[in-house]
């Protein structure tokens, strides 16, 4: 299995512990329409398994268009790399109406929650438990995972985020999305058509 890249599907490091002195916010997504870009974003942690140790990622992704915005790599689950990927995406793209997350204690730490409180960002939060509150990211994971990461381990750290780079370009641009009509996130995103086609069966 090692030769091969493979490793045992089974539980993985808990990355949403909620923090007891932390507020938690209202979930405001149930039964909203969203269709537009920049009306709702979302972000999540997830456990990237290299061949020598693991890395978590965070990414943050525009919920109607499916564009990740930006990401960032941690082997710790501090809140700081949660923070960065927050404010790259503000100071490249906008900011959005409302902001979702689950409980985990990088979201509801005062360092993530003051830069959406600064920028006037209304703060969603999943119920406990529910992680199809944030399914649009949890799909994100399925699809970087088992239609690039399990097909690329790599070695370290840095052959990781280079092969994340690369990732991350093709899920924006490259590759379509049914719900998307065929289109691609960016395409989506900035209002564009693109020669994108369905993947084959």
């Amino acid at each position: 299995m090692k030769k091969l890249g493979l490793w045992a599907v089974g539980p993985k490091p808990d990355t949403s512990k909620p923090h007891p002195e932390h507020k938690v916010y209202p979930y405001l997504l149930r039964g909203l329409e969203i269709s537009r870009p920049d009306h709702v974003w979302a972000t999540d942690i997830t456990y990237i398994r290299m061949r020598r140790g693991f890395l978590y990622l965070c990414a943050i992704m525009d919920w109607a268009t499916r564009k990740v915005l930006s990401w960032r790599l941690s082997n710790t689950l501090t809140s700081d790399f949660c923070t960065a990927a927050l404010k790259e995406a503000i100071a490249r793209y906008a900011t959005p109406d409302i902001f979702n997350t689950d409980q985990g204690s990088q979201f509801t730490s005062e360092e993530f929650t003051a830069v959406l409180k600064a920028h006037g960002i209304q703060i969603s939060m999943d119920g406990r438990g529910r992680c199809h509150d944030n399914i649009f990211v949890e799909r994100l994971w399925w699809t970087v995972k088992h239609e690039w990461v399990y097909l690329r381990p790599c070695e370290d750290g840095i052959e990781q985020k280079k092969s994340l780079e690369a990732c991350f370009d093709w899920y924006n641009c490259r590759r379509p999305h049914q719900s998307l009509g065929w289109n691609t996130p960016d395409g989506t995103y900035f209002g564009t058509l693109t020669d994108a086609q369905p993947l084959a069966a």
